[in-house]
């Protein structure tokens, strides 16, 4: 793998515990028939939600003060192609936490089990007055930590 946020990468994919399943519809795919490369980010979302859901995240955290978490920053590396109707496994974890971040990284496997995609996210939790970072809460830190 090729990707920079990944130092060795068999310890990185045996680091996901968490993963979720998506099949490939038709309206993803292009012309060619493989899966348009912005729809890798949708998968991306609803991995990230689904991973949060099973963590228990409380989304509503913080709202009370106007506190929203919002993508900063996203890539993914294509690896290969994927077509219509094929089933994906889509893993996230957390990598690392800051005072008002998250980074997250994905990796995408077809049915073969062969990886098709890597990426990774930064999450901020702004304020929806100032639009400035926030912290994260304990609570919040302690759920992705797996505490």
């Amino acid at each position: 793998m090729r990707a920079t946020y990944i130092q060795d990468a068999a310890e990185w994919m045996a680091g996901f515990s968490f993963s979720t399943k998506v099949k490939v519809r038709f309206s993803e795919t292009d012309m060619y028939g493989h899966v348009n490369n912005t729809k890798v980010f949708a998968y991306f979302e609803y991995a990230r939600i689904e991973y949060f859901k099973a963590l228990g995240f409380n989304f509503t955290a913080g709202s009370e003060t106007g506190n929203m978490l919002v993508v900063a920053d996203i890539q993914c590396d294509y690896l290969k192609e994927v077509f219509f109707d094929e089933e994906l496994t889509i893993f996230v974890k957390t990598a690392s936490i800051g005072t008002s971040s998250i980074d997250l990284h994905y990796l995408v496997k077809n049915e073969k089990d062969e990886v098709c995609y890597t990426g990774r996210g930064t999450l901020v939790q702004l304020s929806s007055d100032t639009g400035k970072g926030v912290p994260l809460l304990d609570e919040q830190k302690k759920l992705l930590l797996g505490k």
